[in-house]
């Protein structure tokens, strides 16, 4: 079974696009900062758009082209709101520059074979606002050891199997021997479509893993992703974890 590697990022991002911008010094700071995670998807006629939350829509006005070859990612945007006319989505917005995260599909749990296959390496759970469960999305920061170069971590999100809790799930992590150095942080998005559905209700998704001291767990507020409603007036119902 192929296990695909994940992408990681040291504080401002390497890597990025960015797009034409002529902006003073002040906001050149910043637009070094991300200030939104959002789904990329495209439309039947092909048009790029943006998921913000459960409910937003934005349609980048610079983008004509999806810069991730059609395929829906999640990635951090720097963008600003402008006047523009929107068509059927709920904001028309410029794009600064744009990244995408790693993202993957949940794998299957494989009971007695896990910790063979996904390894059981240790990491921290990082509460931050792009750690959040949203449009179908598990998007999680998290901490660990890198060492040495070169040495490729893997990271997967299996279903607990619990019967009491279908909407149990639990992150691998396997830093293929890569267990010193110092610690670094890393982003990774799970589509989450493996659930069941919760038929339009709100439910805990609970997420459990490995620390460096102790088995930990969070539960986030979880709802089925539904079929994107353009110019939605729906509120959208956010989880992220909490600050301790």
């Amino acid at each position: 079974m192929k296990i695909t590697h994940l992408l990681f990022t040291t504080g401002i991002l390497f890597g990025m696009l960015i797009l034409p911008s002529c902006l003073d010094d002040d906001d050149d700071v910043n637009q070094l900062y991300p200030n939104a995670l959002v789904t990329v998807k495209e439309s039947a006629n092909k048009t790029v758009f943006f998921q913000l939350d459960d409910s937003t829509t934005l349609l980048p006005v610079n983008i004509t082209k999806h810069p991730f070859g059609s395929k829906e990612v999640r990635a951090l945007v720097n963008y600003e709101e402008v006047d523009d006319p929107s068509q059927s989505y709920d904001q028309a917005v410029k794009v600064n520059w744009i990244d995408s995260i790693r993202t993957k599909s949940m794998a299957p749990n494989l009971g007695a074979e896990n910790d063979a296959v996904y390894g059981n390496d240790p990491v921290e759970i990082v509460a931050d606002w792009v750690t959040i469960a949203e449009d179908g999305y598990l998007t999680l920061r998290f901490r660990t050891m890198w060492g040495y170069q070169g040495i490729t971590h893997y990271v997967n999100l299996i279903p607990t199997n619990n019967p009491q809790n279908p909407y149990e799930v639990e992150f691998r992590h396997n830093a293929e021997g890569d267990v010193y150095g110092r610690m670094g942080d890393g982003l990774v998005a799970f589509k989450l479509d493996n659930l069941p559905d919760t038929e339009g209700e709100t439910v805990k998704l609970k997420l459990k893993w490995k620390a460096f001291n102790a088995e930990k767990s969070v539960e986030f507020n979880y709802r089925t992703r539904s079929a994107t409603t353009l110019s939605s007036a729906i509120a959208a119902e956010r989880s992220v974890i909490p600050l301790q």
